[in-house]
This record gives structure tokens, sequence and C-alpha cells, in this order.
């Protein structure tokens, strides 16, 4: 059975989004890693708008991820 990248984007978009929503930074982590898979699957359905869209995300993931590790060991 092959790996069904949307399977695991939808599965990782509803994690990601319940950690944030608790306040867990590991929550940005996990929304970046589904943002790649969103780009992975932009390139192989030749839908190449996911790609901008989530190379976005991912650096405003990594800022959120920044200013929340930061104020936590504040």
């Amino acid at each position: 059975m092959a790996l069904r990248l949307d399977y695991l984007s939808c599965v990782l978009t509803v994690l990601s989004t319940v950690l944030v929503g608790k306040r867990f930074w590991q929550g940005w982590v996990i929304a970046g890693i589904n943002s790649v898979i969103v780009c992975i699957i932009g390139v192989k359905t030749a839908q190449f708008g996911f790609i901008p869209a989530n190379l976005f995300c991912i650096v405003l993931y990594v800022f959120n991820l920044r200013s929340w590790r930061k104020v936590e060991t504040s």
C-alpha cells in the first residue's frame, strides 16, 4: 500500500491545529512538516500554487515557534 500524502496531510493539519490551540509549540513544528508535504503534493500534481503559499507558511511557523519558545524560556 502506497503512502497517501493527502491523508497524512489531513491528519497532520488536525493534529497541529489541536496542539497550537492547546498552546503546545510542537504544533508549529508539525504544521511546518505538513506544509512541506503540501509542497510535495503540489509538485506531484502540478498544482504549483500550493508551493509559494506553503513556503510562506513555513516562514510564519518558524517565526511563531521562535516567539513562543522565547516566551516559554523567559
